[in-house]
């Protein structure tokens, strides 16, 4: 199973992407696992934001590029249709956003 994912960066900034590992990814890109993307090195912690499930990792890829083709304001739409609960804390001056664990707990299995 492949995911799209968004992270939060610690300046507020989000970074899309895919991935099999959401754990795994996650520490590369917080440095505690080698291998994160040269973008959030500068910018952590990073925390999800946004997770989506895909089939394939042609699909995953597909849904990561849509994504980045939006405007920010967008994004934020998107990620608070899809975790309403969030909307408090993302908004445009976003500046926390709940522990990732939340996220994955509520992935459908």
């Amino acid at each position: 199973m492949w995911y799209v994912y968004v992270l939060l960066c610690a300046d507020n900034s989000l970074y899309c992407g895919i991935t099999t590992n959401l754990e795994k990814r996650l520490k590369q890109h917080n440095g505690d696992v080698k291998g994160g993307a040269k973008y959030t090195r500068g910018r952590r912690p990073c925390r999800f934001a946004y997770i989506k499930k895909a089939m394939n990792r042609s699909i995953a890829s597909k849904l990561e590029y849509q994504f980045k083709q939006l405007s920010r304001k967008n994004k934020i739409d998107l990620i608070n249709q899809a975790h309403p609960h969030l909307q408090a804390s993302l908004d445009l001056q976003a500046q926390e956003l709940l522990p990732h664990h939340s996220l994955l707990q509520e992935l459908p299995q």
